[in-house]
C-alpha cells in the first residue's frame, strides 16, 4: 500500500492512457460532441471511413476545399433614422439606386435614433450608398468597406447551417482574423469537390413565392408579381422529394406556412385569381402573357418553377379552411433546385455573399483525398523519425537504459494522452496539429532531460530525501519554462488566425499534461530506479 502511496503520480498517468486508450478505440466516442475550441472541419474516423480510431481528420489530412474570402459590401454608420424603421430605411435607400431591393440593403439601430446601413451587393461602392444616403435625405458619419460584427455572425451561423442542411460531413465555417486586422470568413468542407462548395457558397439562398397575374391597366392587360411568401413565412419545411403521380412526376417540396400569415397569404392568393374556382393552369413557361394566373418559385432572382393550382387547394381556400391547416407544396422541375429550396428555406438567406468572384479578393483551394493520404502517411514518418532521433540522442546522452528509456516512453505517453484528448472532443488534426504535437515530444524530453540532469549531476543519489530536493529544483525549472510557453502561445490559440490555433492549443495542451502528469510521473519512476539500486 505504501509503494502505491509512494508512486501514485505513475498510477495517474496509467489512468490518463487507459482513458486516452478508450477515447481512441472505443466507437462510442465517434463523432462525439464538439467544444468551442474543436472546430468540426474534419471527418470522424470510426464514423466515415472505416478507420480503427476515433480521430477526426482536418481537411490536409483528409481532402476537401477550404475557401477564404472577406464578405461583400459597404456599411455607413452613424446614420440618422429619425422616426422612420429600419425596414422603412432599407426601403427608401434602396429605392435610391438602380437595380437594387431591400434584400441588398441591411439597416440596424445602434441606439435609439441612429443606426447602420450596409449595401451588400456584389458591386457595392462607397460612391454608391453615399449617393443614396444622401438623395434619401439621411444624414451619416461615415462610410467605409466591409459590414458589421452582426451581419458577419449571421453569415457564418447561415453558411454552417447551408452546410448541415445539405448533409455535408464534417463542414465548417469560422471567422479568421489576419494579421493586419481584416476579417475573413472560411469555410472548409472535407470530402468534397471546389465547385460544389463554390456553389453553395456564392448562392445567397433567397426564396420567395410570387403570384404571376394579370391586371387591367388603361384598357390593357398587364402581368405583375406579387409577392406571397419570403422565407421568415415558414414554419416548417420538408425535405426534397421525388416526384409522384399527384404531382406529374416534378420533385417538390412540402412546406407549412406560419399560422399568423396564413390568412394574409389565403387572401393574397385569391385576390390575384391564384386559389380561383376549378383551380389554374399555368403556362408562363411557353406564354407568358397569356397565361393563367401562376404561382413563381424563385431563388436568387431566378425563376425555377411556375406552376397552377389544383382545385383540390384552390377550393379550401376559397373556403377559408386552407388557413386553419396552411401547408402546400413547392414545385420544381429537377430534383437539384427541390435539394437547393430546402436547404436555403431551412438554412435561411445569407445576409451578404463571399467576394469569391474572379475579381474578389477571396480564394479557395481544393486537396483530392489521395493528396490528404500522402499528407497523412508522411506525417506519421515524420513523428517516427522525430521519436527515433530523440531516443538515439538520449541513449547516447545518458548511456543507461533505466534513465534513458522511460524518458522516451514517458514523452511518447503524453502524445499518446493529447490522441486520446483529440478524439474525445473530436477536435480535427492537421499539419498544424501534428506539429504542436512534435514540439511536445521536443519540449517534453527537454523536460525530462534538465530531471535526469539535475537528479544525477551532483552525485550518486543514495536517499529519497535527496532524490525530493534535487527534483524539486529542476520541477521549478520545469514549471517557469512551462509557464513561458503558455503565456507565449495563449494569444495564437483564442484569436483566429487559421492554422496556428490549432499548433497553439495543443501546445499548451501538451505543456499542461507534461506538468501535472508525465513530469511528476517520471520522476516516480527515477527515484525508484536510483535509490534502489
Amino acid at each position: 500500500m505504501s509503494t502505491l502511496r509512494d508512486n501514485w503520480r505513475v498510477g495517474l498517468l496509467v489512468v490518463v492512457l487507459l482513458l486516452s486508450t478508450v477515447f481512441l478505440f472505443a466507437p462510442g466516442f465517434a463523432g462525439g460532441a464538439e467544444t468551442p475550441a474543436a472546430p468540426a472541419n474534419g471527418t470522424a474516423g470510426n464514423a466515415t471511413d472505416g478507420s480503427l480510431t476515433n480521430l477526426k481528420y482536418g481537411l490536409q489530412l483528409s481532402g476537401g476545399t477550404r475557401i477564404r474570402a472577406p464578405l461583400v459590401g459597404v456599411t455607413a454608420e452613424g446614420v440618422e433614422f429619425g422616426n422612420a424603421t429600419p425596414a422603412q430605411v432599407e426601403r427608401t435607400v434602396a429605392g435610391e439606386i438602380t437595380g437594387v431591393g431591400a434584400t441588398d440593403l441591411i439597416a440596424r439601430r445602434t441606439t435609439q435614433t441612429t443606426g447602420t446601413v450596409e449595401l451588400v451587393t456584389e458591386n457595392a461602392s462607397q460612391d454608391t450608398l453615399t449617393a443614396a444616403l444622401d438623395a434619401a435625405g439621411y444624414s451619416y458619419e461615415t462610410v467605409g468597406d466591409g459590414v458589421t460584427e452582426a451581419t458577419l455572425e449571421e453569415t457564418v451561423n447561415v453558411l454552417q447551417s447551408k452546410i448541415n442542411e445539405a448533409g455535408l460531413s464534417g463542414g465548417d465555417v469560422q471567422t479568421v482574423t489576419t494579421a493586419g486586422g481584416q476579417t475573413f470568413v472560411r469555410v472548409q468542407v472535407p470530402n468534397q469537390d471546389r465547385s460544389d462548395v463554390l456553389d453553395l457558397v456564392n448562392s445567397r439562398g433567397t426564396v420567395q413565392v410570387l403570384a404571376y397575374h394579370p391586371v387591367e391597366r388603361n384598357g390593357s392587360t398587364t402581368y405583375v408579381n406579387t409577392t406571397v411568401l419570403t422565407q421568415s413565412d415558414f414554419q416548417r419545411i420538408g425535405s426534397a422529394q421525388q416526384g409522384s403521380p399527384s404531382t406529374g412526376g416534378r420533385p417538390f417540396v412540402q412546406v407549412a406556412v406560419r399560422q399568423e400569415r396564413a390568412t394574409e397569404v389565403q387572401q393574397t392568393l385569391i385576390d390575384t385569381g391564384v386559389a380561383r374556382t376549378g383551380g389554374t393552369t399555368c403556362t408562363f413557361q411557353a406564354n407568358p402573357n397569356g397565361t393563367q394566373p401562376c404561382l413563381l418559385l424563385v431563388r436568387d432572382g431566378r425563376v425555377v418553377n411556375s406552376f397552377g393550382m389544383g382545385s383540390d387547394l384552390a377550393a379550401p381556400m376559397q373556403s377559408g379552411e386552407w388557413a386553419e391547416d396552411p401547408t402546400f407544396i413547392l414545385l420544381t422541375t429537377n430534383f437539384s433546385d427541390a435539394q437547393q429550396v430546402a436547404v436555403d428555406l431551412r438554412a435561411g438567406a445569407l445576409p451578404a455573399q463571399l467576394d469569391v468572384g474572379p475579381n474578389g479578393s477571396g480564394s479557395s483551394s481544393y486537396i483530392s483525398p489521395a493528396q490528404g493520404e500522402d499528407f497523412k502517411r508522411d506525417s506519421l514518418i515524420i513523428g517516427l523519425l522525430a521519436v527515433l532521433t530523440v531516443s538515439v540522442v538520449v541513449f547516447f546522452r545518458y548511456g543507461e537504459v533505466e534513465v534513458a528509456a522511460p524518458m522516451v516512453v514517458t514523452a511518447m505517453a503524453e502524445v499518446y494522452a493529447l490522441l486520446g484528448f483529440a478524439a474525445l472532443i473530436q477536435y480535427p488534426l492537421d499539419l498544424s496539429v501534428i506539429a504542436g504535437f512534435i514540439a511536445v515530444i521536443g519540449t517534453g524530453v527537454d523536460d525530462l532531460v534538465i530531471i535526469a540532469d539535475e537528479v544525477m549531476s551532483e552525485g550518486e543519489v543514495n536517499s529519497r530525501r535527496v532524490f525530493q530536493s534535487r527534483f524539486r529544483k529542476a520541477f521549478w525549472v520545469i514549471g517557469a519554462a512551462a509557464a513561458t510557453t503558455i503565456i507565449a502561445m495563449s494569444p495564437l490559440a483564442v484569436l483566429s488566425l487559421g492554422d496556428l490555433q490549432g499548433f497553439a492549443i495543443f501546445t499548451i495542451l501538451g505543456v499542461l499534461v507534461g506538468v501535472l502528469v508525465t513530469r511528476p510521473a517520471y520522476g516516480d519512476i527515477l527515484r525508484s530506479l536510483l535509490t534502489g539500486r
